[in-house]
């Protein structure tokens, strides 16, 4: 069966409402004959005259009085439908979003966050759930809006990315413990024990490539999978812990920071969405909220960073 041309229903809603070929293609700007042919093969596709001659005018069949209405409903819908979108009225807007993230985000944006939103509209929910992979699934199918994180070798190539910030690895270490006095060294940082932080278990990081490089080598504790967890662990203790500077703001109250004593990779914490939201004025506007708290969110360590 082969599929109907969906145009025909506003040449049927125009011929309806009006009831003359001629009017109706006056209105459609098209001539009479082209109205004729058109009105021809909508008695084919219907199966049903739909307009029959009476006097001089033309007078709707059962069938057409039956369409009358659907039709025009139809046709309004798909006008609405195409039509632009209207303005957004962010306090009419009554919507949850879905923010798929590590620990350390929320520590240190949620609140401004979640503060702007309510300000600008106060119907809007945000539901932060924890990031423990970085399968692209849950962007396709919709069941979250957005995620934040490092882009990877195995980030879906269709999804949309915008960079956030730009962060550096910096050591932590507890308030009064011995690397908080004097010049950091790479031999009095290596000489301390250590805490890594690997999601995927690894035994080895980039710091430890760097102090091989040098030929020191450092002592690993222990193995945590989060910053949370390893600085609550070096708070605690006499243990070093490398973190990310902006990312673990808040998590590092109270403590000592200082730049590391070997050169690490900086890394750029993205902002990620499905393509199918681009146009969406409510997704746009809180991708813009997430992008602005991010880009005028502080440091705040207190102390100046150097690398030496």
């Amino acid at each position: 069966m082969s599929t109907p041309d969906l145009n025909l229903l506003v040449t049927l809603n125009v011929l309806l409402a009006e009831g003359s070929v001629a009017r109706a293609a006056r209105r459609l700007r098209l001539s009479p004959s082209a109205m004729s042919r058109a009105l021809a093969r909508l008695r084919e596709t219907t199966g049903d005259p739909l307009l029959v001659r009476a006097g001089r005018g033309l007078v709707p069949t059962p069938r057409a009085l039956e369409l009358r209405e659907r039709v025009g409903q139809l046709v309004q819908e798909a006008e609405a439908a195409l039509r632009p979108a209207e303005a957004l009225d962010l306090k009419q807007l009554a919507r949850i979003f879905t923010l798929r993230t590590r620990e350390g985000f929320v520590e240190n944006f949620g609140a401004e966050l979640i503060a702007r939103i309510a300000e600008q509209a106060p119907g809007v929910q945000l539901y932060f759930t924890q990031k423990l992979d970085k399968d692209s699934t849950p962007l396709r199918d919709g069941t979250i809006d957005f995620e934040t994180g490092v882009v990877g070798d195995d980030t879906g190539p269709e999804l949309r990315v915008q960079a956030l910030f730009h962060d550096r690895f910096i050591g932590v270490v507890r308030n009064g413990h011995p690397l908080s006095e004097g010049a950091v060294t790479p031999e009095r940082y290596a000489a301390g024990r250590h805490i890594l932080v690997s999601r995927r278990g690894l035994q080895k990081g980039q710091i430890d490539e760097a102090l091989e490089r040098l030929r020191l080598e450092r002592q690993i504790a222990t193995i945590v999978g989060s910053f949370s967890a390893a600085l609550a662990l070096a708070r605690a203790s006499d243990l070093i812990v490398s973190v990310p500077e902006r990312y673990t703001g808040n998590l590092r109250t109270d403590m000592h920071s200082f730049a590391l004593p070997v050169p690490t990779s900086d890394v750029t914490i993205s902002l990620l969405w499905h393509p199918r939201m681009d146009a969406d004025p409510a997704h746009r506007w809180l991708r813009g909220c997430i992008r602005d708290i991010c880009t005028e969110r502080p440091v705040g360590l207190g102390v100046r960073l150097e690398v030496g």
